[in-house]
């Protein structure tokens, strides 16, 4: 039996079983509908991608998994050397995990042992934001703040090691001036924060918190394994500020294979790279560097290049903007478009229940979740289908 995520077993509805999958479209054995939530937010280039699947298949036919424990191959090197040349300012280091959370697990580990081998072993606090999600490990739940996802820490109590802040300059500043001395790391979805409620910030705050850390000696991290590879309109919000480690994932293989990688500046590196074996990273998933994923993140990256998709990503906000002027809704609380996302926050949740099966009614697969109806789209979206999701949005305020 399978036990789905995020699901009360006993009462939930049966899912849509797929068939197929082409483009932007999911079949069922009798319908097809737009995938407006790209398999969370990371099928960028759609489904069935030639290109992709030629790949995958390319690189099957020699091997599909090696470890890298004393082992390499040229499917991780090739994607570890286009990421350095592709990432911004000297983050160049990459350790390649199988899942977001796991990547989010590894960047932690590292901001709190790269002061453990400096002697610093009384910097255990991390500074994180009220309604962060990083993922469902341990760990990402501590740093994370939604009461949805993570009530399970209840259990728990409050954690002495995670600080929450708001959005808010002021707010950061405080945190720093009180707490500098007990910080490792400072942790955010910049500029989007996605499963706690799509909510959006100004890149000031991101500015501001780089100079902080700066100042501090504390260790910037970006989990931008929902916000890149262009999904804010920007590549990577790294791309605008620069933190010293850098969380991918989800768009990484274009939604084709789980795989994940945290990369670290020279200076985070550095504090590891030392003749004492105990200064080592001591972490190894199974999956890292797996040569199907690599060999696809690869042809994904080209992609994403080759096609200009910083422009479709344009065009795709362009769009919502047009679509979505003037519309409002007493119902509707805020109405927040960003690059490649847009969120239409409820004042009570309860109104949207029943929206999933009105959207599979009108040829829209959606996931309405807390209090947003949301669209992540795939980037190969058409200005038509783009525009039957948003009146497939607008529509169920109209009934």
């Amino acid at each position: 039996m399978i036990w789905y995520p995020y699901q009360q077993m006993k009462t939930m509805k049966d899912p849509y079983r797929i068939v197929d999958a082409q483009g932007v479209w999911l079949y069922t054995e009798d319908n097809r509908m737009i995938d407006s939530v790209s398999s969370w937010w990371s099928v960028i280039h759609g489904y069935r991608h030639p290109v992709l699947t030629r790949a995958i298949q390319s690189q099957a036919e020699h091997f599909s998994h090696v470890m890298l424990g004393g082992l390499t191959h040229e499917p991780v090197q090739k994607l570890s050397d286009r990421l350095e040349q592709w990432l911004p300012g000297d983050l160049n280091y990459c350790f390649f995990s199988d899942s977001g959370s796991v990547a989010v697990e590894v960047a932690l580990k590292m901001a709190l042992q790269y002061y453990v081998n400096r002697g610093e072993k009384n910097r255990t606090r991390v500074l994180s934001l009220t309604h962060a999600y990083h993922g469902d490990t341990f760990r990402a739940m501590e740093v994370g703040d939604d009461e949805d996802y993570h009530f399970i820490l209840e259990a728990y109590g409050p954690s002495p090691h995670v600080l929450h802040i708001p959005t808010e300059i002021p707010a950061l500043e405080k945190a720093f001036e009180l707490c500098h001395e007990d910080l490792n790391c400072m942790i955010v979805e910049p500029l989007l924060q996605g499963a706690g409620g799509m909510r959006m910030y100004d890149l000031s705050f991101l500015k501001q918190a780089r100079e902080l850390c700066d100042q501090y000696g504390v260790l910037l991290i970006f989990d931008e394994v929902a916000t890149g590879f262009g999904r804010t309109g920007h590549r990577f919000v790294a791309d605008q500020v620069q933190p010293d480690i850098l969380v991918l994932g989800k768009a990484l293989t274009g939604g084709y294979l789980g795989h994940a990688v945290t990369v670290a500046n020279r200076k985070v590196y550095e504090g590891f790279y030392d003749d004492d074996p105990d200064k080592a990273l001591m972490h190894g998933p199974t999956f890292m560097g797996n040569a199907l994923a690599c060999s696809v993140a690869l042809a994904s990256i080209e992609l994403f290049e080759q096609e200009d998709y910083l422009s479709k990503i344009r065009q795709i906000e362009a769009i919502t903007r047009r679509e979505l002027q003037g519309f409002a809704d007493p119902r509707v609380r805020e109405v927040r478009i960003m690059g490649g996302c847009v969120c239409m926050e409820v004042r009570d949740r309860a109104v949207l229940d029943g929206y999933q099966q009105f959207a599979y009614e009108h040829g829209v697969f959606s996931r309405p979740f807390l209090n947003c109806l949301y669209a992540m789209v795939p980037y190969i979206i058409t200005e038509g289908e783009l525009v039957q999701v948003l009146d497939t949005m607008k529509a169920w305020f109209r009934r």
